[in-house]
């Protein structure tokens, strides 16, 4: 099954946040919710591909510094807007993933919560990258779909190669201490877009005080 809109990522997602209403709704994601306590008090976090905020502003709400980050301009002016009514302070930016400059600043964590728009060709670049942006000592939450969500269709792009697998973990994260490793099924109820039973995958790394990522 192919969806050729996910060949224009850019102009799909725009198109999915064009509507009114929070497209995966305005709650925060619940494996980020359960492991809140990995990130250090008042740490600094970023929030990779936020979309429309729901993250990024409920961690600035609990007391982090909160950079965020979408190539969606309109899910990015949501987000603002959503920090305001929220009364936060988030450094909310338009940007992409490859043009994002992760060497700048490293953080005490980074969030990335259902990315899988990359193909395995540019994925271990890219969380080379990611993985750069983490200060030692500080910890990579990562939720994903594992391949057999392209059964579900309840999320994600219809590309089994685009999704995770422990294998894939292991050896991306080899050499970090990863503290959660969960492979499981589960419905989930995040607006429209994220609805039903789904196969998820959740990752939470810390990495070495001392080692290149």
């Amino acid at each position: 099954m192919t969806m050729p809109e996910f060949d224009h990522p850019r102009d799909t997602w725009n198109a999915r946040f064009a509507g009114e209403d929070y497209l995966f709704g305005e709650a925060p994601n619940e494996f980020l919710r359960r492991n809140l306590q990995c990130i250090p008090a008042g740490g600094s976090v970023l929030c990779v591909a936020d979309g429309e905020g729901r993250n990024s502003v409920w961690l600035a709400e609990h007391g982090y510094a909160v950079t965020a980050f979408d190539f969606a301009s309109n899910a990015v002016a949501k987000a603002r807007v959503r920090a305001a009514r929220r009364g936060v302070d988030v450094d909310l930016r338009l940007a992409d993933m490859e043009s994002w400059a992760w060497d700048d600043v490293r953080y005490d964590a980074l969030v990335a919560i259902f990315i899988q728009f990359l193909p395995p060709e540019r994925r271990d670049a890219m969380f080379e990258r990611m993985q750069s942006a983490v200060k030692p000592g500080g910890v990579f939450l990562l939720e994903g779909y594992r391949p057999e969500q392209v059964d579900y269709a309840t999320g994600g792009p219809p590309r089994r190669e685009n999704m995770y697998t422990r294998e894939w973990i292991d050896e991306r994260f080899r050499g970090w201490d990863v503290q959660v490793l969960e492979s499981y099924d589960a419905e989930i109820r995040e607006g429209r877009a994220h609805h039903g039973m789904s196969a998820l995958i959740d990752v939470v790394a810390r990495r070495p005080l001392s080692s290149a990522p």
